[in-house]
């Protein structure tokens, strides 16, 4: 579905990432991991056309898309979740999942129905604005954005960022969720790489903006070499 193909991406004339390749099939999930600064962030925002790209490319289901703009790849199925500023925080919970799907047309609450019977949590809080939602349930809001536009290509940037370990943990199992039911393929940045790891199938280690690892993600927990030195989880 996705492939990247030795990209080198930056901000600018400012060169982030270099000569990073993988690719991405439907209904799997890649972990994108590796310490701060190390080009995590800045490879999705690439991929989504949110950077710029020096080299390389993107391929979407066969298509090159390296130079669309976000708005292009977004109609294309690809939709991109940053980690801030990811809800609008005036409207309500109802009134967002709206927005988000403002070019369904007639289908829009038939599939805001569906969605929340994925993340039904979400149905008690429909009235409430934005602003007022605990960081988890902004999270899972975020999510319900992106799902209401039936994503081919989710791209999550640190969805648990500042959140408490236990309200992370079912983050992460609603994304698990998620891949299940949608058929979805998710690209996830983590800065929890054991929790990141335990849902995905395969895992992109980013060092100081190279790719350093690409493979099984339970493999990388069995490279103590590269887990205990990068990523904090020791064997």
């Amino acid at each position: 579905m996705l492939e990247v193909e030795e990209l080198t991406a930056g901000y600018g004339d400012i060169r982030v990432i270099e000569d990073v390749s993988f690719s991405l099939g439907s209904g799997e999930l890649l972990a994108v991991l590796g310490p701060n600064g190390s080009g995590k962030s800045t490879l999705v925002k690439a991929v989504m056309g949110l950077a710029t790209v020096h080299s390389g490319r993107i391929l979407f289901r066969g298509e090159d898309v390296t130079r669309l703009k976000p708005h292009e790849k977004a109609r294309r199925g690809m939709v991109y979740v940053p980690q801030m500023n990811n809800v609008f925080e005036r409207l309500t919970v109802r009134e967002n999942l709206i927005m988000a799907g403002y070019t369904i047309g007639d289908e829009l609450q038939d599939r805001i129905e569906e969605v929340l019977e994925l993340l039904p949590p979400l149905r008690r809080l429909m009235g409430r604005k934005a602003w007022t939602l605990s960081g988890g349930e902004r999270q899972m809001l975020a999510l319900a954005m992106a799902l209401v536009r039936s994503p081919e290509l989710l791209i999550l940037d640190e969805p648990t960022a500042s959140l408490a370990p236990p309200v992370a943990e079912k983050i992460i199992g609603l994304i698990a969720q998620i891949r299940e039911s949608e058929d979805v393929g998710i690209i996830l940045v983590e800065q929890n790489a054991k929790l990141a790891l335990s849902i995905s199938d395969e895992a992109l280690l980013m060092v100081s903006g190279k790719q350093v690892y690409m493979g099984d993600a339970n493999k990388l927990l069995s490279r103590s070499d590269l887990s205990s030195l990068y990523l904090g989880v020791r064997s």
